[in-house]
């Protein structure tokens, strides 16, 4: 088992379930934890390797790029609407970033059984 690999996916799948956990319950401290997984996924898809890791770069930083202003917007301007808003493409991102990984995975063929 590639334990690399394990914490890859396991981030990448936890900015897409603390994404839709703020818009499930839309608190600030929900949304902190969303945009700091999302961070955290992003800085770990730098390093990978593989034929779809340039576009699962690009839907990370979209979503830390939608995340990190409806923090701001939360925090500064109280606008909880327009950080909703920002949460809702950060989550279509995420969803296409694992879907990726999926095709990815299945495309591999690195496989042992």
């Amino acid at each position: 088992m590639d334990w690399g690999k394990v914490v890859f996916v396991f981030f990448s799948l936890m900015s897409l379930t603390s994404t839709a956990g703020y818009l499930y319950e839309q608190t600030s401290i929900m949304l902190f934890i969303a945009a700091s997984v999302n961070i955290i996924s992003t800085i770990l898809k730098i390093g990978v390797r593989n034929t779809l890791a340039a576009e699962m770069l690009a839907s990370s930083l979209v979503a830390d790029l939608h995340l990190v202003p409806a923090f701001i917007f939360e925090q500064t301007f109280n606008n909880t609407a327009h950080a909703t808003s920002l949460a809702i493409g950060a989550l279509v991102a995420n969803l296409f970033s694992v879907i990726l990984i999926v095709i990815d995975s299945v495309r591999n063929d690195d496989v042992e059984y």
